[in-house]
C-alpha cells in the first residue's frame, strides 16, 4: 500500500507593500515528522474555503500547523490589547478543511495554533494573553532549538498517554494564547502545572488530537515526542484500513439470513 497523503495546511507571507499573498510555507520539521512516521507531506496553500472539500478528497490525514493568532471575532471575543497577527482568510480556510476532514472521518492533528484553531471550530473560546492571567508559566521559552522547557500531566487513558506511555512529560513552548472553554464535543487530556490546556481530543467520532506545543520541532532530540504524529498516523491507518477492507456483495446473503 502507498504512502498515506497527509495534508499540512500552510502560512501565508506578505510582502512589505500591498496585500497580495506571496509565500505559502511551513517549516521543513513539519514534513520531516510526517515522513518519518510513514506519511506523504501534501501542502495546502490558504485559498478559499469551497476549495476545501477537493482538498480532503485525495487526503488520508490532516495536519493544522502553527502560525499567527486566530482572529478573536470567531469566537465573540473583542481583540486584546496584546494580540498579535492574524489572518482570518487562513482562519476561514483551515476551518472549512477541518470541518471537511470531520464530515469524511478523516483523522486530524492541529499543533499549537492548530489545537487551538480546533477548539474554536467545535464553538470553543481562546486566552488571547496568558501573561495577562495571574499565577502563569512562561509559555514564551527563551530556549533554543525546541527543547522541552516545563512539564505537563496528560490524562490517563487518553490516547496521547498511550502514545509517551507516560503519564507526564516535558515539552516546549511556543504560545502566548490557549484553549479557554472547551468547544463541543472535545475533551482535554493534558494540562501544564497552571492549569493552561495543554492537549486536546475528539470526545467522540473521528480520531482529533491538538497539542498546544510543537513536537516538530524537538523530536530530533528527543524521540519521544514524535507520539503526537505516531498517535496520528495510526489512526490514519485504521481509517485506510477500513475504507480497503473487502466489503460484501449485494447479491450475497448474510450470515444471519443463512441461519435464519
Amino acid at each position: 500500500m502507498s504512502r498515506p497523503r497527509i495534508l499540512l495546511s500552510t502560512s501565508s507571507f506578505f510582502r512589505t507593500v500591498g496585500l497580495r499573498r506571496t509565500d505559502a510555507l511551513i517549516g521543513q520539521n513539519y514534513a520531516e515528522a510526517v515522513a518519518r512516521v510513514g506519511g506523504l507531506p501534501l501542502l495546502a496553500p490558504n485559498l478559499t474555503p469551497d476549495l476545501a472539500e477537493a482538498y480532503l478528497e485525495g487526503a488520508d490525514g490532516l495536519i493544522l500547523t502553527g502560525g499567527v493568532d486566530v482572529d478573536p471575532e470567531l469566537y465573540g471575543a473583542d481583540p486584546h490589547p496584546m494580540l498579535g497577527l492574524v489572518d482570518r482568510a487562513r482562519d476561514l480556510f483551515e476551518g472549512a478543511l477541518y470541518k471537511a476532514a470531520r464530515a469524511r472521518g478523516v483523522p486530524v492533528l492541529g499543533i499549537c495554533r492548530g489545537h487551538q484553531l480546533i477548539n474554536v471550530v467545535e464553538g470553543g473560546t481562546l486566552h488571547q494573553h496568558l501573561p495577562a492571567l495571574p499565577g502563569t508559566l512562561q509559555h514564551e521559552q527563551l530556549e533554543l532549538g525546541g527543547a522541552p522547557s516545563h512539564r505537563i500531566r496528560l490524562e490517563p487513558g487518553s490516547a496521547l498517554a498511550a502514545a509517551f506511555g507516560a503519564e507526564t512529560v516535558r515539552c516546549n513552548s511556543y504560545h502566548h494564547q490557549a484553549v479557554d472553554r472547551l468547544g463541543a464535543g472535545l475533551r482535554a487530556v493534558a494540562w501544564s502545572g497552571d492549569g493552561v490546556v495543554e492537549a486536546l481530543e475528539s470526545a467522540s467520532g473521528s480520531f482529533v488530537l491538538g497539542v498546544q506545543w510543537h513536537p516538530e520541532m524537538s523530536f530530533e532530540a528527543f524521540p519521544e515526542h514524535l507520539a503526537p504524529f505516531e498517535v496520528f498516523m495510526a489512526a490514519v491507518a485504521r481509517t485506510r484500513s477500513d475504507a480497503f477492507a473487502p466489503q460484501p456483495s449485494a447479491s450475497e446473503p448474510d450470515a444471519a439470513h443463512l441461519t435464519s
